[in-house]
């Protein structure tokens, strides 16, 4: 079901920017996994996977200090600063490693990926460019794309230490909008949280949010222009092309 708050001028855009944990990928499984093994090199007790993947959003750094603090029962300001140095490399360690065990694209993203390239590449069809911003770190980012197949529909792959700040900071996108010579108007950002949707506002660009992923539960506390129940929707909000 597609549900419409403010009409986006479809015809206009130029530039389509995903993010990628929990709007591309389902990675919480590897994500959770990854926690857990960090939090038991230093001695904690591992967490119930719900509670690390309600962390997911912010980027590596602030997913592990979240956890910590969970397990330490602090605060994500207030955990010990080694500890957390430790657990991070840990994390990032055992993550590069097993960043593809059970992670995989959602049901319909491939094929709406495709859907979208073969609607540009006609004759006289939309020239448009399609991107990914995460605040995963970039290399494991683009390992992950490339590993699912989808890396060739993208011309960039940007994450978290792609640029000084992080989503919703609308550094990264305003970047990618000056890379593709589009305007905020011409610019949507597609994800499944709250922060893609402030990443949009922020940058004045336009917002569709999905209703799957790991950030349904706070997307509309900023609400998106549009919201998808699944991928296969893309292509027809995208387009304004009805889905067959």
């Amino acid at each position: 079901m597609i549900q419409v708050f403010r009409p986006i001028p479809v015809e206009r855009l130029k530039l389509l920017v995903f993010d990628l944990d929990g709007t591309l990928i389902d990675s919480a499984q590897d994500l959770c996994n990854s926690v857990n093994a960090a939090l038991l090199e230093i001695g904690r007790n591992p967490l119930p996977d719900p509670a690390i993947a309600s962390f997911v959003g912010n980027g590596a750094p602030m997913l592990m200090r979240r956890a910590l603090a969970l397990a330490d029962n602090r605060t994500p300001e207030t955990v010990d600063e080694e500890l957390f140095q430790r657990a991070y490399a840990f994390f990032l360690q055992y993550y590069r490693e097993h960043k593809l065990d059970f992670t995989y694209a959602y049901e319909g993203v491939l094929e709406a990926l495709h859907a979208l390239k073969q609607i540009h590449d006609q004759p006289g069809g939309l020239a448009r460019t399609m991107a990914v911003l995460t605040n995963k770190p970039v290399r494991p980012a683009q390992g992950i794309c490339e590993g699912l197949g989808m890396a060739d529909y993208f011309l960039h792959i940007y994450g978290g230490n792609s640029f000084p700040t992080k989503k919703p900071d609308p550094a990264g996108l305003l970047s990618l909008m000056q890379e593709t010579g589009a305007r905020p108007d011409e610019t949507v950002m597609i994800g499944d949280s709250m922060v893609d949707m402030q990443t949009a506002r922020n940058a004045g660009a336009w917002a569709l949010g999905c209703a799957f992923g790991f950030g349904p539960q706070n997307i509309m506390e900023t609400p998106p222009d549009i919201l998808v129940e699944k991928a296969s929707e893309w292509p027809e909000v995208l387009t304004g092309v009805p889905s067959r």
